[in-house]
C-alpha cells in the first residue's frame, strides 16, 4: 500500500467531558495517513482513480468543528469512518491531538492514534 498523509490539520471543536471546554471550544489538531494502491492514478494521472486529500482535508476540519463528543477517542473514530468512504482509501490512521486539554501537570499534547481498514 502507498501512503498519502496529511498533518497539522488543525479546527476548533468543542469536545470534551468538562462544561468550559463545551463551552469556550479548544483547538484539536489531525494527523492523517491514508493507505491505498496509487498506480492506477500513477498510470493515468486521473484524480478520480487517488484521493481527493483536499477534500479529505475539508471533511476532517467539518467533522472537528462540528457535533461535540465527549471523547477524543470518538472524534478519531468519526474522522476515521469518513476517511474510509473515499473508494480509493483502504486503511487509514488518525491521529488526533488535544494540546490544551485540562490536565493540571505541565505537558506538551494528549492523542489518540487509532487505525481502521476496510473489512
Amino acid at each position: 500500500m502507498d501512503r498519502v498523509a496529511l498533518r497539522g490539520l488543525k479546527a476548533r471543536g468543542h469536545h470534551g467531558v468538562f462544561p468550559r471546554e463545551r463551552e469556550e471550544g479548544q483547538t484539536f489538531i489531525v494527523d492523517l495517513v491514508l493507505s491505498l494502491d496509487t498506480r492506477p492514478a500513477a498510470a493515468s494521472d486521473d484524480l478520480t482513480k487517488t484521493v481527493h486529500y483536499g477534500v479529505v482535508a475539508e471533511e476532517v476540519v467539518d467533522i472537528v468543528q462540528g457535533e461535540p463528543v465527549d471523547l477524543i477517542e470518538t472524534l478519531a473514530e468519526r474522522i476515521a469512518q469518513n476517511c474510509l468512504k473515499h473508494d480509493a482509501v483502504r486503511e487509514v490512521e488518525v491521529t488526533v491531538h488535544k494540546p490544551d486539554a485540562p490536565i493540571t501537570v505541565p505537558f506538551d499534547d494528549v492523542t489518540i492514534t487509532i487505525t481502521r481498514s476496510r473489512v
